[in-house]
């Protein structure tokens, strides 16, 4: 259990800080006032890479360590946007399609409505 923590930890520390340079970087080649164009950039991005482990772990390429560090860790402290669209995938490729479709219309809209609240309450 401790290394498991440990190793997700670490993968996280490295994705959060991967996820800083990268909206630095890209705020810088386009710039705008709210940067969308980096948290765009970096889900996206974050969903390629967390796929393509999914992938890699299907075909047996990849031990349970190197998946905490790698998906859980790293692409946890990236984005936790690339899990949210994994377990979307999973849900339809298990024919959960209305699951899936509930649980990102859900998804969106209490954690925007929820995000508010917090605002209001905070100001």
């Amino acid at each position: 259990m401790l290394r498991s923590l440990l190793l997700v930890g670490a993968g996280g520390a490295a994705g959060s800080m991967v996820r800083y340079g990268a909206s630095l970087i890209i705020g810088r080649l386009f710039a705008s006032p709210i940067n969308y164009t980096a948290t765009f950039f970096i889900n996206v991005l974050g969903c390629l890479l967390i796929g393509l482990l999914f992938g890699f772990l299907s075909k047996q390429q990849m031990s349970d360590g190197t998946w905490l560090i790698l998906a859980t860790g790293f692409c946890g402290g990236f984005t936790t946007f690339s899990t949210f669209a994994l377990e979307n995938v999973n849900l339809m490729q298990k024919g959960q399609t209305v699951t899936a479709i509930i649980y990102t219309g859900a998804s969106v809209v209490v954690g925007l409505l929820l995000c508010r609240v917090g605002i209001w309450l905070a100001g």
